[in-house]
């Protein structure tokens, strides 16, 4: 499998331009295609209250506020606001898995600019993002913030960060999301899913915030045959073998294994109350691979109802 550059630390000059590369695209994607689409489907977290006031003629009397009215010995009413601001948290994970892959990106890489482009939305729309970056457990957590220069942090650490683990665990930072994210928020768990035991921590997550999968899909899912014979290595045990892809029985029971192991990923995530937007890596460049997903998402909720 073809080994994609994430530059831990050394090339910054490198690491800085590919940010630039990535603002600029995402930049672009924001103000145009994707205009508006994240204001609409997610809304703000709720209602507050924001101050009581003598009733006039017309008001709700739902909304009178009997001890008041008690007290004052005329009819006094609550009045609340749409609680607007909303936060929203990148769970992304660092595993070797999402560095690897015959993509034009590495799934990492096309990762950071999905995050790039719903962090930017945020952004505009004066909300907070935050970072919880993982491997098999958690290796960073940057709390949510507003501000573009938050945002692009964001961006060059979900490039750059060092994974402490080559394996994969969700669980742990699922359960650590809910310790330390109180306020109902909304969650972008980035990964492959190549691991599993992650059920019960993401249904009970879900309980308390909107959760939606972001599902990395590399090309190396979808066979070709003129491949021939191909050397393959598990980047996160180091496994290595010898894969014969001009055989198409080979092939049949490859595709049969990703197709099966795809369902089981979005059954458990039905299971939990989850969302979920694939993404596709491309093998080539294309202009609409990031906008394309995110869009879809968004339109899928416009037509179901944003949950609340």
């Amino acid at each position: 499998m073809t080994e994609h550059r994430t530059d831990p630390g050394g090339e910054l000059a490198e690491l800085l331009a590919e940010v630039r590369r990535i603002e600029a695209q995402s930049e672009r994607l924001v103000t145009g295609v994707m205009a508006g689409g994240y204001a609409s489907v997610f809304k703000g977290s709720g209602i507050e209250f924001d101050e009581i006031r003598e009733y006039v003629p017309g008001d709700d009397p739902r909304s009178v506020d009997w001890n008041v009215t008690a007290r004052a010995g005329r009819p006094f009413i609550k009045e609340y606001t749409e609680e607007r601001e909303r936060t929203l948290l990148f769970l992304l994970d660092l595993s070797a898995s999402m560095n690897g892959g015959f993509g034009y990106w590495s799934a990492r890489q096309m990762a950071a600019r999905v995050c790039a482009c719903l962090g930017l939305s945020a952004i505009k729309n004066d909300d907070k993002i935050g970072l919880i970056a993982f491997s098999q457990g958690v290796d960073k957590f940057v709390p949510a913030r507003k501000g573009i220069r938050h945002a692009f942090r964001i961006v060059r650490d979900c490039l750059a960060l060092p994974g402490s683990s080559q394996r994969t665990e969700i669980g742990p930072a699922l359960e650590f999301a809910l310790r330390v994210v109180r306020k109902k928020s909304i969650l972008f768990l980035v990964s492959d899913f190549l691991g599993g035991g992650w059920l019960q921590a993401l249904s009970l997550c879900a309980r308390h915030h909107d959760v939606i999968a972001v599902r990395m899909l590399t090309p190396e899912l979808v066979p070709v045959e003129r491949a021939g014979i191909v050397r393959v290595r598990d980047p996160e045990t180091g496994k290595e073998m010898l894969v014969d892809w001009r055989s198409a029985r080979v092939r049949r029971a490859f595709e049969e294994r990703v197709r099966r192991w795809q369902q089981w990923t979005v059954e458990e995530l039905r299971r939990a109350g989850v969302d979920l937007m694939d993404v596709p890596v491309p093998r080539k460049h294309d202009r609409d691979a990031v906008a394309r997903p995110i869009l879809e998402f968004f339109h899928m909720r416009e037509r179901r109802g944003a949950k609340r």
